[in-house]
């Protein structure tokens, strides 16, 4: 299976305290709608932390069945336990997804033998194509571009998303071996796709996803030009959205639209007024809002 274009980061809406799944549905048919290629549920993006067992799988299993294969579903099912990830798998692949997305091991920091057993494990025990999820910022420990070439000699490895915020990790992995590269920063999209990469795991679709899926089929389809003026219109945008911790300000952009309601949960809370009111502004200067 090919993993190309734009995937979106799918947030996770609360609505007092508990996960409000009609709003969920109704963010999974703007997404198809809006022309994505394929949905991430509860990713780094879908606060999957905060989330209990029971509702991280009933998230996954709603955005599969309101999908009904209009799209792909890559789930985030990564954990740093072993034996945590693959039960999270094998229950997503019951429901029905196409991939598992899987983030490098957090706090316990294993070496770069650990992680190639980690990955090497969830593939062969689920048989559910993975998407390695390199992002060292939040996991504390990257995965090796050399790791992540023996990762690609197993048939379930299919691709990487890269989120270390180096253009240049793209041309060293596909240097290295064949694997499909996904940028992890909306940022970075167009600079990662111009080495190879063929997309985007994207956060700032949940807000805008004709225009970033605009923006990859522009690049992908050999129209740079419109490409680059996308990137830069919205460039803004994808910036002040990391003005504090992912998903901080995308939920708090899509609460301005009407979109859901504006909660987290701890340890996670809702931005400072000087970071909210320049969000606004940069989303009323861009033609958001």
């Amino acid at each position: 299976m090919e993993f190309h274009g734009v995937y979106t980061a799918m947030v996770t809406p609360f609505r007092n305290g508990a996960v409000d799944y009609d709003v969920l549905e109704s963010l999974v048919e703007m997404q198809i709608d809006g022309g994505v290629d394929g949905l991430v549920p509860v990713g780094t993006t879908g606060e999957s932390p905060t989330l209990s067992v029971q509702e991280h799988l009933k998230v996954i299993e709603v955005v599969i069945r309101k999908a009904a294969g209009r799209c792909k579903i890559i789930a985030g099912t990564g954990a740093n336990s072993t034996a945590e990830a693959i039960e999270l798998t094998l229950e997503a692949k019951k429901a029905g997804a196409d991939a598992t997305l899987q983030v490098t091991p957090y706090y316990n920091k294993p070496t770069q033998e650990g992680l190639y057993r980690h990955f090497s494990a969830v593939a062969d025990a689920t048989g559910v194509p993975v998407v390695l999820y390199n992002v060292p910022g939040r996991s504390g420990v990257p995965i090796n571009v050399d790791t992540i070439a023996r990762l690609s000699r197993n048939a379930n490895i299919v691709a990487v998303k890269e989120a270390g915020g180096s253009v240049e990790r793209v041309s060293q992995i596909l240097d290295s071996c064949d694997i499909t590269v996904l940028s992890g920063d909306d940022s970075l999209t167009v600079p990662m796709m111009s080495v190879g990469a063929v997309g985007i795991i994207s956060v700032a679709s949940n807000l805008i996803p004709v225009q970033v899926c605009e923006m990859v089929k522009s690049f992908a389809s050999g129209n740079l030009e419109r490409a680059m003026q996308l990137h830069r219109k919205y460039y803004p945008v994808y910036r002040d959205l990391f003005l504090e911790t992912n998903p901080i300000p995308i939920k708090a952009a899509m609460a301005m639209k009407g979109m859901l309601e504006e909660e987290y949960r701890l340890p996670l809370c809702q931005m400072s007024e000087s970071n909210r009111a320049r969000l606004q502004t940069t989303l009323e200067k861009c033609g958001i809002l």
